[in-house]
């Protein structure tokens, strides 16, 4: 634990003091507040890779990218991060920017290399749903206390010729994703949680795939829910509704 005294600690504050003072007087230019932002936090922590900080869609917020990781931060109380994605929940959109590219092409470059093989995710640590001939395959990361999932399942369970592989992610506590993969019917669970609010009931007392899936998604880059993964490996963070799934599926199904 770090003790009041410690140098770092004061290094710390006393950068951050500074900040505070210069940022007054630049509060109404979010660019120039933007750049000051990122001096002092790469000041404060020498040891973090800031990538960049730009203006969020939300008044007084900042976006900071630290490589692959987002944060926003408050200028006026930059020693807080709250790290995760930004949402509008009037048009349940994605706010976030994209990953800033790093050099011409990186982009493209980073598009392919987050592609996923399906065939390396773990079925046995999914809870697998299957509507019509299921031969269309995706898998989703969820979490069933998450709204924008909630607000995925209908659209998803509206699609016909798919397979749906859920891998549960304890993103906002674990007894309710341990409390549905523990049921006797762990699939009938999720759906019923899902769809119809009916919340699994007896002992949550199981083994779970639960820490490995977090794991797995660390390694991937999944930071947030839902997160679906398409037939051909892509990805789309956030909630998309039915006729975009559809879409989806259809650019990337194989033309006969």
């Amino acid at each position: 634990m770090m003790r009041r005294t410690d140098p770092g600690l004061r290094a710390i504050a006393l950068a951050l003091a500074g900040y505070l003072a210069s940022f007054a007087a630049s509060a109404s230019d979010p660019e120039t507040a933007a750049s000051q932002l990122l001096a002092a936090l790469r000041q404060a922590h020498p040891g973090t890779r800031f990538t960049e900080v730009k203006p969020s869609a939300v008044d007084g917020l900042f976006e900071v990218w630290m490589d692959d990781n987002v944060a926003y931060v408050s200028p006026a109380a930059p020693r807080y991060f709250v790290f995760g994605r930004l949402f509008d929940t009037q048009t349940l959109s994605d706010l976030t920017t994209a990953h800033p590219a790093s050099a011409p092409g990186a982009e493209a470059e980073a598009e392919a290399a987050a592609k996923i093989d399906l065939a390396t995710l773990p079925l046995d640590d999914a809870i697998t749903v299957a509507r019509g001939n299921g031969r269309r395959v995706v898998f989703v990361f969820s979490d069933p206390a998450c709204p924008y999932c909630r607000r995925l399942e209908p659209e998803l369970a509206a699609i016909g010729d798919i397979t749906v592989h859920t891998l549960l992610l304890p993103f906002q506590g674990e007894a309710l994703p341990r409390a549905i993969w523990c049921a006797p019917n762990r699939a009938r669970a999720w759906q019923r949680w899902m769809l119809d609010n009916r919340a699994p009931s007896g002992p949550a007392t199981c083994d779970t795939p639960l820490e490995r899936n977090l794991a797995l998604a660390q390694r991937l880059g999944i930071n947030g829910t839902p997160t679906l993964i398409w037939p051909d490996g892509s990805r789309t963070s956030g909630f998309v509704d039915r006729a975009a799934i559809q879409s989806q599926l259809r650019r990337i199904e194989p033309k006969p």
